[in-house]
């Protein structure tokens, strides 16, 4: 039975807690040093989520055995920073504020915990992602392929955990760049310091084979940052946590 996950949209000046599915939605408190956050709460939109199933959030809410870290992995030289992003930065990256037109590309949703390593939850982590559009191209100045990014892609999104370490992106499957195999950039941050930089990768994709840095991992590395598609009756989506 599929459940529908509305995101409030209402400027929060502390943090609050809203209810949905069997558990919590923690809205986007504000943090020391993240201005955009502010904004991004005050243009909060709906979107509607996974579903819950077997490998739902009654999933996400077990407690995990202790896991190695997540292992890092290169920025790359496309992080957009601030003066790059669009003035919408929250973790819907397919639908735009304001836009009538969603991205283009195959759409799934992006889940998981940020969990320490004995498997305790991480509360109010911040987490970043970015990734290229459907044609390949960054939101960033220093990409320079001849071709349009996506303007209907947000291209950088941001969540911050809630209080079973639980995060969610509403995006697109990452496709191939010049040179490497399609994967998505993440952050954590805890108060403003950054804790983790590493990649997410398609499991099982042809290119990883070819690919420098997904070729540096361990066979439990690069499981640990695999995602594997689900169907869900909402939609795909693939769940990874993050240890740090």
């Amino acid at each position: 039975m599929a459940w529908a996950v509305f995101f409030a949209a209402r400027r929060r000046t502390t943090p609050e807690w809203l209810p949905i599915k069997c558990g919590w939605y923690k809205t986007h408190s504000r943090q020391p040093g993240y201005q955009e956050m502010e904004k991004s709460n005050q243009s909060r939109r709906s979107f509607v989520g996974g579903t819950l199933g077997v490998l739902g959030l009654s999933a996400l809410a077990k407690p995990a055995l202790a896991a190695d870290l997540t292992p890092r992995a290169t920025e790359g030289p496309f992080y957009p920073t601030s003066a790059m992003r669009r003035a919408d930065v929250d973790n819907d990256l397919v639908k735009i504020l304001g836009t009538v037109q969603e991205a283009g590309g195959e759409v799934f949703v992006l889940k998981g915990r940020v969990l320490n390593r004995s498997g305790a939850p991480l509360v109010d982590r911040r987490i970043e992602i970015w990734q290229c559009d459907m044609n390949g191209r960054y939101l960033h100045t220093d990409d320079r392929q001849a071709i349009d990014f996506d303007p209907a892609f947000q291209g950088f999104g941001h969540d911050i955990s809630g209080l079973d370490g639980s995060y969610e992106f509403r995006t697109i499957k990452p496709v191939t760049y010049p040179g490497r195999t399609p994967h998505i950039h993440v952050k954590v941050f805890e108060d403003g310091r950054e804790v983790l930089t590493s990649q997410f990768y398609i499991d099982g994709h042809p290119a990883n084979s070819r690919d420098r840095i997904f070729n540096r991992l361990s066979d439990s590395e690069a499981q640990a940052v695999s995602m594997t598609f689900m169907t869900t009756d909402s939609g795909e989506e693939a769940i990874v946590d993050v240890v740090v």
